[in-house]
């Protein structure tokens, strides 16, 4: 009996949870009356309800909210309308179209390669015969003026005694003796050369070939005993002081490098180092076979840390420029043209067709058809997409003509008149 308050409370807890349960939801507000429209035709519009006088159709009525929002200039697209609540429902998110500065980082994969500008061949202009090499390996590191090779040469030979000869008859032809002396001139014997002969009176075997410039032997035909021709060459000498990077640059990116543009250059082998440059030259032809574009990257190397034929990373800035931007997520690409969303001041979704540029880390640019400080879509614009190309495919079936009539140009494939199945006719 003691326990019997107890139950009585558990009775009425239960019973007062079924009355709120069962008790009926409030009814929604009503909303407003706009104005009624002929279901099958859309366009007549009545202020009060009736039927329609071509049909004989009851009008229906159209709700605030229900209103069509407009046309878009966009073909295929429809402004939309959403909700704040359906809008955080599906998770719509915004952002402002900003005018920032643009400067697209291009990378590519580059090569080291020798300043050609700073090659230099060494040969003869005389036939003759190498009787010793100073230089016999390839990659030796030679400096401006290190001997080379000496050479033998019958014609040179000859030609210096003919030289001592007119020196001794200088008096009676002195135009043979300068004739002799700039033959030697054009074989490129130095005027101290020239000099060291008339002071021995006695014409030399062999001729001391000289570098003319430092650098590093890079390719050696030079053997000794080997006959030489006039123009053979013997040796290539390579300065590298100041190298190229070739950089492999795909068609599609040339646009955003130009002459001046800054390259920042690493190495795998040389981490934590990076080399600045410029790029100096463009190639005018394509790799027909990795279309590719060669673009050049002037470096200092004067430590020689560079070397022909490295692998490099290179990082090309493209110079910043002011553009106005919205995040790349804004922008939906369907192939044929890119449409952005554009939030209007009373709610709405409006569709814009977009002409974009280059893209700089996450955001793109805008060259035409949204302007600065206005607000689109940047996450789920797929759905608002999807709605806006369903309202606007509703609207073209209700725009289509109705009662058997067809478009204008359409063949008539209908012979008999059509039944209107409403009114039982």
């Amino acid at each position: 009996m003691k326990q019997l308050p107890w139950i009585l409370t558990i009775l009425l807890a239960i019973a007062l949870v079924a009355v709120v349960v069962a008790r009926p939801a409030s009814p929604p507000p009503e909303r407003k009356i706009l104005y009624w429209v002929d279901p099958m035709h859309p366009t007549y519009k009545s202020d009060k309800p009736g039927t329609a006088p071509d049909c004989g159709m009851e009008l229906v009525p159209v709700h605030e909210g229900d209103a069509p929002i407009g046309k878009s200039n966009v073909r295929g697209y429809a402004p939309v309308s959403v909700t704040p609540q359906r809008q955080q429902l599906i998770g719509v998110k915004t952002a402002v179209a900003e005018t920032r500065a643009m400067g697209r980082s291009l990378r590519a994969v580059g090569r080291v390669a020798v300043d050609e500008t700073r090659l230099h061949t060494i040969t003869t202009k005389f036939e003759g015969y190498i009787e010793k090499l100073y230089v016999n390996f390839t990659g030796k590191p030679v400096r401006a003026g290190q001997p080379l090779f000496t050479v033998y040469s019958p014609d040179l030979l000859a030609t210096q005694q003919e030289y001592l000869l007119a020196l001794r008859a200088a008096k009676q032809s002195p135009q043979l003796l300068e004739a002799t002396r700039q033959r030697l001139r054009l074989w490129d014997i130095s005027d101290a050369e020239i000099k060291a002969l008339e002071r021995s009176g006695t014409a030399r075997k062999t001729l001391t070939i000289h570098s003319p410039v430092s650098g590093y032997v890079v390719k050696k035909d030079a053997v000794e005993g080997v006959r030489t021709m006039p123009g053979m060459p013997m040796f290539e000498i390579a300065n590298l002081d100041r190298v190229w990077i070739l950089a492999d640059v795909y068609e599609s990116d040339l646009q955003s490098v130009r002459t001046g543009t800054t390259a920042a250059v690493t190495l795998s082998y040389l981490p934590g180092r990076t080399f600045t440059g410029r790029v100096t030259f463009i190639d005018p032809m394509v790799d027909p076979m990795t279309r590719t574009i060669k673009v050049r990257i002037e470096i200092d190397n004067r430590d020689g840390a560079l070397k022909p034929d490295m692998f490099a990373d290179v990082v090309l800035q493209e110079p910043a420029r002011t553009a106005i931007t919205v995040p790349e997520s804004a922008v939906l690409a369907t192939g044929e043209r890119s449409i952005v969303f554009v939030v209007k001041p009373d709610g709405t979704f409006d569709p814009r067709e977009v002409e974009t540029g280059t893209k700089s880390d996450a955001f793109i640019e805008i060259l035409r058809g949204v302007n600065a400080g206005e607000k689109v879509v940047t996450q789920a614009n797929f759905l608002i997409d999807s709605e806006s190309r369903l309202k606007a495919a509703l609207a073209q079936m209700k725009a289509e003509p109705e009662h058997g009539a067809l478009p204008k140009g359409a063949p008539e494939a209908r012979t008999t008149p059509r039944v209107n199945k409403w009114r039982g006719k």
